[in-house]
């Protein structure tokens, strides 16, 4: 009997002592659990193959706002044109553009401008579908009325820029242009159309006598509309490729091969015709398109301007021409 009362003795005996070494061992390492992760927190861990990765979100870098081009007024809101392009295909009517297979090229820059009436349909193999901005003289006002379907109906996020002589674009009811304008705006709400001011028109005037010594008024020429496609590419592009356009001394070759002077009007006028007529004609109004490519191949000497169908650049040295920066003057 005092045996059986000594082994219960020595077997709670042994369980005590177990149950209190356990809890002593959860205990401790509990604490020693606390104490390591109170260090952690406390003192940053630093590795040695790099710092430690933040576990805040980076900023998102912000947006630049979009540049301001002054002297282009949107027609009844009188809003400035806000536009800027990295890259821009400048896409002329030249004949030179058909069978060229350029479409797709071109429609792969940021921002693809035309002129005038020139359609895209049944040509987007040659000059492309895409249209961002399109630059319409006064006297093209009415083709493109009567291609609205393609060219207005169809083009709600293109930019159109007309621009004119004061008397057609005056805002006191007897600028015909501007009336037209302004209805076809009412009609079609959400067309993005703007004119060129007149203290812009007078801008344009300066930056062509002082690249050419030539008056324009007084030599009775018209600036084309190739001419202020391209300076507002200059403002509005970092880099410019234009296709279609012929160098300076083209037309004066005796092997230039014979091409239309439009794309779309392949029975039409011979480009090359076309430029010597207007550029040696001194009576009545006329463009002076050879003189204009002078000046647009000495802006490539300096700006981001490349020549495609056909490829070329331009000579080392310009002959004639003035070598001012490009860019028309803000209005003041």
């Amino acid at each position: 009997m005092k045996m059986k009362i000594r082994v219960c003795q020595g077997v709670s005996g042994i369980i005590v002592l177990t149950m209190v070494t356990s809890f002593m061992l959860v205990y401790n390492s509990s604490n020693g659990d606390r104490s390591s992760s109170s260090s952690a927190s406390s003192v940053p861990s630093r590795r040695s193959d790099g710092p430690v990765p933040s576990t805040e979100r980076p900023e998102r870098p912000q947006r630049l706002p979009t540049p301001t081009l002054e002297g282009y007024t949107g027609v009844i809101d009188h809003k400035p044109l806000m536009m800027h392009c990295r890259t821009c295909a400048l896409v002329t009517s030249s004949g030179q553009l058909t069978g060229s297979k350029r479409g797709e090229e071109i429609d792969r820059s940021e921002c693809v401008i035309r002129m005038n009436d020139a359609p895209s349909i049944n040509y987007q193999q040659d000059v492309g579908r895409r249209t961002n901005l399109r630059v319409v003289a006064h006297s093209s006002l009415q083709r493109v009325l009567q291609s609205r379907q393609e060219l207005l109906n169809a083009s709600q996020d293109t930019a159109f820029i007309f621009w004119g002589p004061s008397n057609s674009m005056r805002r006191d009811g007897k600028g015909h242009i501007y009336n037209n304008l302004r209805l076809l705006k009412q009609i079609l709400p959400k067309l993005k159309v703007y004119i060129i001011s007149r203290l812009k028109m007078l801008k344009f005037d300066e930056l062509f006598k002082k690249e050419t010594g030539i008056d324009r008024k007084s030599s009775n020429s018209w600036l084309s509309t190739g001419w202020f496609t391209m300076a507002i590419a200059v403002e509005l592009c970092d880099r410019i490729n234009v296709y279609g356009m012929v160098p300076p001394d083209f037309c004066r070759s005796s092997s230039h091969p014979s091409l239309p002077y439009h794309y779309y009007e392949p029975p039409g006028l011979d480009e090359c015709s076309m430029y010597l007529s207007h550029e040696r004609s001194r009576r009545g109004s006329h463009h002076r398109f050879i003189t204009e490519k002078a000046v647009f191949a000495n802006w490539a000497r300096t700006l981001n301007i490349h020549f495609h169908q056909p490829d070329w650049k331009p000579a080392a040295v310009a002959t004639g021409m003035n070598s001012s920066h490009a860019r028309v003057p803000a209005e003041s």
